[in-house]
């Protein structure tokens, strides 16, 4: 027996594995594959050009893979990549990439729990295992990480960057990139220490936990002196966190959020 419901339109050039669930009325469009042991809701529009993986669940009156909410799209041919093992829960929204973006593509990693009203604009790349809570828009390029936490009503501007492990927390406007490990709070966000409780959950253990914590306060808190440097040099070779937080930082073209000066 078919899992496909008899309401549900698809179009011919699709490729869905026989184990794949497709609600009532939901709409598929041109050039979509979708892997084993997807489930799609009701009401769900898969526009065209995307590529899903396997185990993922996708909730009624999602829409996927629309064209770029961006007055420079043309037309031109692009895609949404979606990995295996996400839940995309009731009206999130995920666009197709731009040519502008330099690949073509919006893409969603592997292990996401994307909550509802979620916006994730054309052109972001997301990585594996992160939290998106309830209304939470991402514009256009940016680029998450992996097992980060966004609360709920989220904002984050164009081209922002955002770490590994960080949390942001309800209602951070992000304008600048959020480094690795960090908290942020506010409009515009700002830092207030690390995100010890989500290093926790993620089994960092407690001495590489005050190692960040001291390189989060000489990073942050302290006078840029050759002093300084030499310490932070000599923990990112003891701790590849640091070191991960450092390239970050020296990464950064948008420049990275500050420090609230009161954690």
């Amino acid at each position: 027996m078919s899992k496909i419901h008899s309401t549900a339109i698809i179009d011919p050039s699709c490729e869905i594995d026989p184990s794949v669930e497709i609600g009532a009325y939901s709409v598929i469009g041109k050039n979509v594959t979708i892997d084993k042991n997807t489930f799609i809701g009701p009401h769900v529009v898969i526009s065209s050009d995307c590529d899903i993986g396997k185990n993922n669940k996708i909730y009624q009156f999602s829409s996927l893979a629309e064209i770029p909410q961006d007055k420079k799209y043309k037309g031109e041919k692009c895609k949404l990549v979606i990995g295996s093992g996400n839940t995309i829960r009731e009206y999130c929204t995920i666009n197709r990439g731009t040519k502008a973006g330099g690949q073509s593509m919006t893409k969603v990693g592997d292990n996401n729990w994307i909550m509802a009203y979620v916006h994730i604009a054309h052109d972001c790349i997301i990585g594996h295992n992160n939290v998106m809570s309830n209304a939470t828009s991402l514009a256009g390029h940016v680029e998450m990480g992996n097992n980060i936490v966004l609360a709920g009503y989220v904002l984050v501007h164009q081209f922002c960057r955002i770490g590994d492990y960080s949390f942001a927390g309800m209602g951070a406007a992000l304008n600048q990139d959020m480094p690795p490990y960090l908290l942020a709070t506010g409009s515009f966000a700002k830092t207030h220490g690390l995100n010890r409780e989500g290093l926790r959950r993620n089994d960092f253990d407690q001495k590489t936990i005050n190692s960040l914590h001291k390189a989060y306060k000489l990073i942050f808190r302290s006078s840029n002196n050759p002093a300084n440097t030499k310490e932070l040099e000599d923990l990112s070779k003891q701790y590849k966190e640091i070191s991960h937080l450092l390239n970050f930082i020296d990464q950064s073209e948008r420049g990275v959020i500050q420090s609230s000066k009161q954690d």
